[in-house]
């Protein structure tokens, strides 16, 4: 999903470069949503406008484009690549049932990759749409309101003009702002990619993967168990590499580890635990934003991941919470800013995460909230069974 901070900002540039891109690999859908604040309200942008949006009849209107010679938006869209493009009018209350009429229009063809709708106002789940091989390039604000995206760009003119009421309403949920200067964008496109038919996009941050613990309860080295014929840190660094721009692994096994473009940082001090881990990977990591995950957890909830890294923006560390109030504080987003308070502890003899978390300024993200799943970590060989069964029944 492409939104803008105001009008002009190279939207459907943005949008018309994504697509043509991907569109020799995939079939893609372009979508454009206008979002009307009330009925007979007249054109969101000011002004006459065209006339389509004050003649819109019942909740939604959706039309299909077909001339690509056009130089609406949507003809731009169609001719940069993408197999079929419609423009969903609705007002601004009932996008909700408009983006869903038009999934089921186009539904046969298309693959929606984590394209859940909301409800608005308490963000749980309401309908999945989970299709086969196309993917979706859509240009709106509003509509992130009630639709989750597998990315959220948005692009911001540097000519500086005001941040408009659609995109106030969802820049928290940006993905990433990009620049444009009427020429160009500040993001290099091979960071945009497509894994396993979802979005991804390399973010400005490292991944640090804590892999030092004794594994005690498992009984054997629980990073190295196989899932699908690789080592387990293995498979969790396939699923965050599209991600990061740098991937550590902290590990004192330094020649234990030997992944293409991996970098093994040992503690600097042994017998500290995970918390000098994370102060000796903090110190090597070539970014301010870090994502800390423990080896132990073979499912990356991507989503909440991304969720953790936009709240960090004037945050030291962002910790995920369980509804009974326990922290996760190995699936969590760690800034440079927080090394003073980790040294401070360490130095003091303290080797707890927690204290040295209240050092810094933190927040929680209740996962009862949120409808992310728990993080499930294998700590025994009985969970590490569990996991593989679970798989290979969902694989069948």
């Amino acid at each position: 999903m492409v939104g803008a901070m105001g009008r002009g900002a190279g939207k459907t540039k943005f949008a018309c470069s994504l697509i043509s891109k991907f569109s020799s690999r995939y079939n893609i859908i372009g979508i454009k949503v206008t979002a009307i604040e009330e009925a007979d309200s007249g054109c969101p942008r000011g002004g006459q406008g065209c006339g389509s949006c004050s003649s819109l009849n019942g909740y939604y209107d959706i039309t299909e484009e077909t001339d690509s010679q056009d130089d609406k938006d949507t003809a731009r869209m169609l001719a940069a690549g993408a197999g079929r493009v419609f423009w969903l009018k609705a007002l601004k209350a009932h996008l909700e049932e408009g983006i869903t009429a038009l999934i089921d229009i186009i539904g046969n063809d298309v693959a929606v990759s984590s394209c859940v709708v909301r409800d608005a106002c308490c963000g749980k789940g309401k309908a999945q749409y989970a299709i086969r091989s196309t993917i979706i390039v859509c240009e709106s604000n509003s509509l992130r309101s009630v639709v989750e995206p597998g990315l959220f760009v948005m692009i911001k003119d540097n000519g500086g003009q005001n941040c408009k009421p659609s995109a106030e309403d969802v820049i928290r949920y940006a993905d990433r702002v990009v620049s444009f200067d009427g020429n160009e964008f500040d993001i290099d496109l091979s960071g945009v990619s497509i894994v396993s038919g979802k979005w991804a996009m390399r973010a400005a941050a490292t991944v640090i993967i804590m892999a030092g613990g004794d594994s005690t309860r498992m009984g054997q080295d629980k990073s190295m168990l196989p899932i699908r014929d690789k080592p387990m840190i293995k498979h969790i660094i396939d699923q965050l590499r599209s991600h990061f721009n740098q991937i550590i692994i902290s590990s004192n096994d330094v020649s234990k580890y030997s992944f293409p473009d991996v970098e093994v940082i040992p503690d600097r001090l042994a017998g500290r635990g995970p918390l000098m881990g994370i102060a000796c990977a903090l110190r090597a990591s070539a970014d301010d934003l870090n994502f800390v995950i423990a080896c132990d957890i073979p499912e990356v909830d991507i989503s909440l991941m991304k969720r953790l890294l936009r709240e960090a923006r004037d945050i030291d560390v962002v910790v995920p919470r369980t509804g009974q109030g326990r922290c996760e504080p190995l699936f969590a987003v760690y800034k440079k800013s927080a090394l003073a308070a980790v040294e401070a502890a360490l130095l003091s003899g303290n080797n707890r995460i927690i204290d040295a978390l209240s050092g810094c300024r933190v927040k929680y993200i209740d996962l009862s909230e949120t409808g992310a799943r728990q993080l499930k970590n294998l700590n025994t060989m009985d969970d590490y069974q569990d996991f593989i069964r679970r798989k290979n029944d969902i694989s069948v």
